[in-house]
């Protein structure tokens, strides 16, 4: 048992971070959106969990893959952390096989939220329910856009499923993140877009139907895309990683100091606020979970035969 203890102090102090080193946390997708929005409320209270400064960066572009491949790529000692939503880890090497990357190059740490899916439009589009969504796609065809956060996303793999379910073509733009879909739809660029339910205050937007088993309560009168007739029901969850390789007691350390920062009651309470739903999983609940996940969308991809072009 002494000894047992002796080496577990020793790998502890071998791979112990210098007292100011800097911690990058890369956020896969711009600067606006919900994942970043998630970040930053994280970020001053992980800090102080650690002891030590993190630093959020955004690293964005292709749904995602590009910061997750260099989240991937960095040094396995505990400077490099990703908070990523389920798109780019769960969804995206199976749906563009070649990125040089996967789930196996990532440890998993926590799982920190999982927020409902809403679709969602400008108010001055004209459009208030699925049926207006289905009636102006079936009069613009292809000219009629819908927006995502890149091709493999939620956004883009939720709309998919609903074109495919109504019998309807709408035209696929993606963006680097929310922050630029929200510039997109100020300018008239597009007029539908899927994604996190906190888009809808912030940016005062009209939702449409919710994504979810049951009404949000937060939006009461707001009916579900199954109330509407079309059974879909999707949510985002986001969680943290590091670099498979990274060792043991690094990971025991990032793990205690998120479970330390979804409790505290800042967090809580702007979680609650920016309308993302706190759901933490320790980090063999979240591995395990993670690998269900990208199970579930690989079926689903290749049952589909969806292709990375749709």
């Amino acid at each position: 048992m002494v000894r047992h203890l002796a080496a577990t102090f020793a790998a502890m102090t071998l791979f112990a971070w210098p007292a100011a080193a800097q911690i990058q946390m890369v956020v896969n997708f711009a600067a606006g959106g919900p994942t970043d929005i998630v970040g930053r409320m994280m970020q001053n209270e992980l800090s102080a969990a650690l002891g030590q400064p993190v630093v959020v960066r955004n690293v964005a572009g292709a749904g995602g893959t590009i910061g997750t491949a260099e989240a991937a790529r960095a040094r396995p000692d505990g400077q490099t952390i990703l908070l990523s939503p389920v798109g780019p880890i769960a969804i995206q090497p199976h749906f563009r096989p070649g990125l040089g990357y996967g789930l196996q190059n990532f440890a998993a740490i926590c799982q920190v939220a999982d927020s409902p899916v809403v679709m969602m439009t400008p108010k001055a589009s004209g459009l208030r329910m699925v049926a207006d969504v289905v009636a102006r796609a079936r009069r613009d065809g292809e000219g009629f856009p819908f927006a995502s956060t890149g091709a493999g996303s939620i956004p883009h793999i939720s709309n998919v499923a609903f074109m495919r379910l109504a019998g309807i073509t709408m035209n696929h733009i993606p963006y680097r993140g929310s922050g630029e879909v929200m510039l997109a739809f100020q300018q008239g660029q597009v007029q539908l877009f899927t994604d996190q339910t906190l888009l809808i205050r912030q940016y005062d937007l009209h939702p449409i139907a919710f994504l979810t088993e049951r009404r949000n309560p937060d939006f009461p009168n707001v009916p579900t895309m199954r109330e509407q007739g079309y059974d879909l029901v999707y949510t985002i969850w986001s969680g943290l990683y590091a670099p498979a390789g990274t060792p043991e007691p690094v990971l025991a350390r990032l793990e205690g100091a998120c479970a330390r920062t979804m409790r505290h009651p800042d967090v809580v309470a702007g979680m609650t606020r920016v309308a993302q739903p706190i759901l933490y999983r320790n980090r063999a609940d979240f591995a395990a979970f993670s690998q269900s996940e990208s199970e579930k969308f690989r079926a689903l991809i290749t049952a589909a035969g969806l292709r990375s072009a749709e």
